[in-house]
């Protein structure tokens, strides 16, 4: 049980969160809102900075009104709103007379504008200067860098929204803005305890696109100190380290996460591995295979997973994964381990089942003669497949009601 609940926390995280659409598109390492505030405010109509004047408290019929002054507009559609206009939104604040805030909404009727959000000098210029989202690909990339410089502002509004920018934009588009990255800054980041845990993976996968070699020591050091039984984001910092190492820094993770489950704590003793670490390991490698295919070949990540064959609490998640890359080389190997009681779990017997369907359906090249030519190891699995149908019905029937077709 506890491994699931780990694999789901570690799919949330990766997936799931990245402004709510899948991490095939969006930074796979980050978490975002549903909106950033540049989408916010390209939806509205008025965006103004106010001078909170007083309100009349809510009461059990009305929800009350607060003043506002008028100071800035960074933009009023069809100019309807004047500096020094005072508005009234019907709905209360409590807030210090004097105080400032975003004041933004659609079109004049002030009971569908947003909630009034204090707002310092700094947050507002932050604001009233953010680029808008584009759908032109090419200013994608440029209108990102604005946000770069307020990664660790200590307005905790400018920092979470900028943020919040790089983690719900595709990798490629950040990948461009590496030359622009402030890579002293994110090393520095990465190992400061006092920034939030939640950026962990981003600085890490950062510190790789953007960091020079002899950075890898450093992410190599935050990989192998066990600090905790559960790291949130050390995957983004194993892809980080494979970008600075490539097949070296590899090596290190098959040898200190993925052939051992011991590791060493800050006082280097021996400890035990946590299953996450290694879990972790998987979803970097994941990341190299659609993100960085030119810097580790597919094959040699395919080697790599198949060393978690033997790793019972992992075996159905890689043979799931090997299915998905199309590695049909260790078709042997999984009759062995259906075989075997070490593996005799329903989890790994319906994942071996299933990578034998799959790739019993691959297609061949078409002969001279235009009838296609199956591919030998088709061939053998939907033998294999028979087999397994005639020895155990049930697991078959099973794992076959749940493909994805």
């Amino acid at each position: 049980m506890l491994r699931r609940v780990l694999v789901l926390l570690l799919g949330v995280i990766l997936s799931g969160t990245c402004g709510g659409v899948s991490a095939a598109v969006l930074c796979p390492f980050c978490d975002a809102p549903t909106l950033v505030m540049a989408e916010q405010i390209q939806m509205c109509d008025h965006l103004l900075l106010g001078k909170y004047l007083g309100g009349v408290k809510s009461t059990e019929v009305t929800a009350g009104s607060s003043r506002f002054e008028v100071l800035e507009i960074a933009f009023s559609k069809g100019g309807k709103f004047q500096k020094g206009q005072v508005l009234e939104i019907p709905q209360y604040v409590a807030a210090a007379e004097g105080a400032t805030f975003t004041l933004m909404g659609p079109e004049e009727r002030l009971e569908d504008w947003h909630a009034p959000a204090e707002a310092t000098t700094a947050a507002w210029q932050y604001l009233s200067k953010m680029p808008l989202p584009t759908t032109d690909v090419e200013q994608q990339s440029k209108r990102l860098e604005y946000f770069i410089p307020f990664f660790e502002s200590s307005d905790m509004t400018i920092s979470n929204d900028a943020f919040a920018e790089f983690a719900a934009a595709p990798y490629a588009v950040i990948k461009p803005l590496r030359d622009k990255l402030p890579r002293e800054k994110i090393l520095g980041w990465l190992n400061d305890p006092k920034v939030s845990v939640t950026r962990v993976g981003f600085y890490g996968l950062m510190a790789g696109l953007c960091g020079q070699p002899e950075d890898a020591a450093v992410l190599e050091r935050k990989i192998m100190t066990l600090d905790a039984d559960f790291r949130l984001g050390i995957e983004g910092v194993m892809a980080g380290y494979m970008l600075l190492r490539g097949e070296e820094g590899l090596k290190v993770l098959e040898d200190g996460k993925m052939r051992t489950k011991v590791g060493r704590d800050a006082a280097g003793k021996e400890v035990p591995l946590p299953f996450s670490e290694t879990y972790s390991v998987m979803q970097s490698l994941r990341f190299m295979w659609t993100y960085e295919p030119e810097r580790l070949s597919q094959e040699r990540l395919k080697q790599s997973m198949r060393i978690l064959l033997e790793r019972q609490e992992l075996a159905d998640l890689v043979i799931t994964d090997l299915a998905r890359w199309k590695d049909w080389s260790v078709q042997d190997r999984l009759m062995a381990m259906y075989a075997d009681e070490k593996f005799a779990i329903p989890a790994i017997r319906r994942a071996i089942v299933r990578y034998l369907y799959y790739c019993s359906q691959e297609k061949g090249e078409k002969g001279a003669d235009g009838v296609e030519v199956r591919p030998e190891w088709a061939v053998r699995a939907d033998s294999l497949l028979q087999e397994l149908e005639q020895k155990d019905p049930k697991t078959v029937s099973d794992a076959k009601r749940f493909l994805v077709r």
